[in-house]
């Protein structure tokens, strides 16, 4: 926790880089390329942060190696406390716990396999071919939102491209919800103009700050939890299929079952720390 006394809200944000608007291509958030959309991405986040200066944040920077938030930010934005860098314990989820009155998923992006949705992928965009948990097709919010549920911290609002929009409502409607962008394909977008999209980035931080925690929704999954994981390729379900408690169902697919989600969603971890080795063994 920041060390300064807050009296507002504790606001847990994890964050992605894929959903925002600007971003169409895997250059635009790769932070070795050329035209990395950094300034993009910070004006987008700064808008939203604007309206949560009263509050206590604890900003995750999860996406690839967690270094694409620069921590001079803290110096604008005081009330911040920035996660940075790579593999860590829970990953995109690391730090909450149930101090938290809410989590905010920003930046977030379609599950793979979504019709025209822009870079659509779960976890992993050269590994994972598809993910169900108790029968139900996932993205990285829904998989993200049970693990909060685990300490029965809501999730108050989802900021991403539309399609991430539509698939996380379904499931949990009462947040918050931003679209910044239309997805019409993998590497395609149709993008609001700037003005728009930082109002709308305004207007629901603010809306944020003012809600109780009991307006928003826990999400959990029914118990025992059953995750059945799809792999692009056999290499790395020959690799996966080694992890204790995993089944091998077929070719390309796992499964794991537990009734603790924790479990779950560590195993899914392992497996995409675990398909990294493919690429030597390919």
């Amino acid at each position: 926790m920041c060390s300064h006394d807050m009296k507002g809200k504790r606001i847990f944000i994890s964050f992605d880089f894929e959903g925002l608007a600007g971003i169409t291509s895997w250059s635009d958030v790769d932070k070795k390329a050329s035209d990395y959309k950094r300034q993009i991405m910070l004006e987008q986040l700064r808008f939203f942060l604007r309206g949560l200066t009263k509050d206590d944040v604890f900003l995750v920077d999860s996406h690839a190696s967690g270094d694409n938030i620069p921590w001079e930010i803290t110096y604008e934005f005081p009330n911040i406390e920035l996660v940075s860098g790579g593999i860590r314990k829970h990953y995109m989820m690391y730090g909450i716990d149930d101090s938290f009155d809410f989590v905010v998923f920003f930046g977030y992006h379609a599950g793979v396999g979504t019709l025209e949705a822009n870079m659509d992928h779960t976890y992993s965009s050269s590994s994972i071919h598809n993910i169900w948990i108790n029968g139900i097709e996932m993205n990285e919010a829904l998989i993200n939102s049970a693990f909060a549920g685990l300490y029965d911290v809501p999730i108050a609002c989802v900021i991403g491209d539309d399609k991430v929009v539509e698939q996380t409502r379904v499931r949990i409607p009462n947040a918050l919800y931003v679209s910044t962008k239309e997805s019409i394909g993998r590497h395609s977008a149709v993008m609001k103009p700037m003005k728009t999209v930082s109002k709308e980035l305004e207007e629901v931080s603010k809306k944020l700050s003012e809600n109780p925690k009991e307006t928003f929704d826990v999400f959990k999954f029914e118990k025992p939890v059953e995750m059945i994981v799809e792999f692009s390729d056999t290499v790395r379900t020959d690799l996966v299929s080694s992890m204790p408690l995993v089944q091998r169902i077929d070719g390309r697919k796992v499964k794991i079952v537990h009734e603790d989600y924790e479990v779950i969603f560590e195993a899914l971890l392992a497996m995409t720390y675990i398909c990294a080795a493919a690429k030597v063994l390919q």
